[in-house]
């Protein structure tokens, strides 16, 4: 008597094989215009980017006056094991809810970003690589590296424009915390890195090999 074959059916699983990129650098270093030039050279919808900024702790609870001191350079500024998690679950396949930060209120908003896991993601900030847990969870960690009077020049300007402060504040902040912090914390934090990128976004060469990579790995996921 011959026995009946079973009729199995197999499905094919949606499976995250992330590249998870780490972006750090120093105030003003370029890293946005190196986030967005490898964006650029990839396929739409291909990539997501995650912020350091939407991380920083909600100071709602302290008055204006006290949050517009708060040293933003300092990673005891940053709520890095929300963002852990964060990471940690988007490499499970599970979207997340990016919370909003408002540098103006220095407070978060109370409605959040939606994130859904890509192929790609890109963690950018300037203190990224000075915490281990969040370190490790990264497969290129990258730091871009400019001239410090470059980077001033890039802070006063973004400083001005984006966060309505004069000149004399922004010069004022640089001297007390964006230099030392520079110093202390993010400048050390390049020994961590597998690419540093002189020049910021000007590395074209850099910048085209960084995507090169990041092309690689898409096309050994699409097999």
């Amino acid at each position: 008597m011959k026995k009946r074959k079973k009729n199995l059916r197999f499905y094919k699983i949606k499976t995250y094989i992330m590249l998870v990129i780490g972006i750090a650098g120093g105030t003003g270093s370029g890293k946005t215009t190196v986030v967005r030039k490898i964006i650029g050279k990839l396929p739409e919808n291909e990539v997501t980017v995650l912020s350091q900024d939407s991380y920083y702790k909600d100071n709602s609870h302290l008055p204006l006056e006290a949050r517009q001191q708060i040293n933003f350079d300092h990673p005891n500024s940053l709520e890095f094991d929300l963002l852990v998690e964060h990471l940690k679950q988007l490499k499970a396949g599970k979207a997340i809810e990016e919370p909003i930060y408002s540098y103006l209120t220095c407070t978060r908003s109370e409605k959040t970003n939606p994130i859904q896991p890509k192929e790609v993601i890109i963690v950018e900030g300037i203190l990224i690589l000075t915490h281990q847990a969040l370190r490790d969870l990264f497969d290129i960690k990258i730091f871009v590296q400019a001239d410090a009077d470059d980077r001033l020049h890039r802070v006063i300007s973004r400083d001005i424009v984006e966060r309505g402060r004069s000149v004399e504040i922004v010069l004022d902040r640089y001297q007390k915390t964006v230099k030392p912090m520079h110093l202390q914390f993010i400048e050390p934090s390049m020994r961590y890195a597998d690419l540093i990128i002189p020049e910021g976004g000007h590395n074209k060469v850099a910048i085209d090999l960084m995507s090169t990579i990041v092309q690689n790995s898409l096309r050994k996921q699409e097999k």
